[in-house]
């Protein structure tokens, strides 16, 4: 472990919160990019963050071209990590970061500390959403676990969170559990999804639940839990188009355990905490095609930006914001007047028919790379759809799709050169149109 204790204050030119995917990759990315002085904090006891828990395949396609396991995967992270001699702190909590880039810290050997950084990047990834945002009636018995929770439990502890197993919601990591936990013998009823879709990929949805013969009940929902001392069972409803249960349509099942799938969501409290102004849909940062936060320096990528399906995308992403930073520091890629950024051409993406929201959500032409990727997710299912970009009123893009789903992140590729042939250009327009 290459880790130094501080007795004073150090400055450091990237500290980046968070040794996950995205902290790894920022790192690696910066130090590649000419960046000596960086700095990762973690406040788990060792690097890799959820995907050390993650034991399945299926990671690593885009990036190695090969089908790794997660802590594989991160493992690869971690070695060159190592390897390039970047410095990071475990088992340390990031307090307090000011508009200057001042970080409070704290762990168990150093006390509070402070770490002054020329730029920040933010990889703290996400949580997940708890039985308490969903008002299911009921008591609060034990067996009720979020599909995360059950996860470390089984591929960290060794423990088997039950045997007769109901699963709400059918995001990525419920999926995932129901296959894990019919491999370890339990009994997986059914997983039951309150919206008509799917939340998760279609490739698990096929893996993990068709493979075993594990119904998805689409359009249902829990809406009571029985027992009081341990779940005993559950009762699932169909709803309507807004989520309401439909009298008449209950099913009871008989189970010990109901495993929460609900959603994610950006770790920003910290964001939040220093002012950097948030996206409602996404919930994490607003960014630019840096990368960038509206406080100038500070980078977001991975899961705290916006919730991924995939870890090839996140350590993409994550790569890019190290890159970024990087440049920011050497004062290569900006302009040595800082009331520049504030009078600079910025062009708004709007995201409309069908586009929740993008990332990023403005452009700066003069910071713009060659080819950037516009990543986004779409509000709805759409059958033989186009996916539809304008630069005011023009047109540039217009790609037919089978279908779109909520529950695949979808995403277009902008260039330098589209940007800069209309200097006038107002906004950019990403929309799905059904012809």
């Amino acid at each position: 472990m290459y880790f130094e204790e501080e007795s004073e204050m150090k400055n450091y030119d990237i500290v980046i919160i968070g040794g996950g995917p995205a902290g790894l990759s920022a790192a690696i990315a910066a130090r590649k990019n000419g960046t000596e002085s960086i700095l990762i904090l973690e406040r788990d006891d060792k690097l890799g963050g959820i995907l050390n828990q993650c034991i399945h395949n299926g990671f690593g396609l885009h990036t190695f071209q090969e089908e790794l396991t997660g802590p594989e995967y991160a493992g690869r992270f971690i070695a060159q990590t190592e390897e390039l001699q970047i410095k990071y702190k475990l088992h340390t909590m990031v307090m307090d970061i000011s508009e200057g880039k001042l970080i409070t810290a704290m762990n168990r050997n150093e006390g509070m500390f402070q770490i002054q950084a020329k730029a920040v990047i933010l990889a703290m990834g996400c949580r997940e959403r708890s039985r308490g945002a969903l008002n299911i009636p009921g008591y609060r018995p034990a067996g009720i676990f979020s599909a995360g929770t059950a996860q470390h439990l089984v591929n960290i502890e060794g423990y088997l969170p039950g045997r007769k197993v109901v699963i709400l919601g059918s995001g990525d990591i419920g999926l995932i559990m129901a296959r894990r936990m019919t491999l370890e013998g339990a009994d997986v009823q059914v997983v039951a999804e309150l919206m008509p879709y799917s939340g998760g990929l279609k490739r698990n949805i096929v893996q993990c639940l068709d493979d075993f013969g594990i119904p998805l009940k689409l359009s249902h929902t829990v809406v009571d839990i029985k027992g009081k001392e341990r779940v005993e069972g559950i009762t699932l409803a169909e709803v309507d188009a807004k989520g309401r249960p439909l009298p008449g349509t209950e099913e009871e099942y008989k189970c010990d355990t109901l495993l929460l799938s609900v959603g994610l969501i950006p770790e920003n409290e910290l964001s939040r905490g220093m002012g950097i102004e948030m996206n409602p849909i996404t919930s994490g940062p607003k960014v630019n095609e840096s990368l960038e936060t509206n406080m100038e320096g500070v980078f977001a990528c991975g899961n705290v930006l916006h919730v991924h399906d995939l870890v090839d995308f996140v350590s993409e992403e994550a790569a890019m914001a190290g890159r970024n930073a990087s440049l920011y520091v050497q004062n290569t890629c900006r302009s040595q007047e800082n009331t520049k950024k504030l009078t600079e051409k910025e062009i708004p993406l709007f995201s409309e028919k069908g586009v929740r929201y993008t990332v990023p959500s403005a452009i700066r032409p003069d910071h713009m790379p060659e080819e950037l990727t516009v990543r986004f997710r779409v509000g709805g299912v759409y059958k033989n759809c186009y996916i539809s970009c304008y630069l005011d009123g023009e047109r540039i893009l217009h790609r037919k799709r089978p279908v779109v789903a909520p529950g695949e992140m979808e995403q277009i590729k902008l260039t330098r050169e589209q940007i800069m042939k209309n200097p006038l250009l107002q906004k950019i327009t990403l929309k799905i149109e059904e012809e």
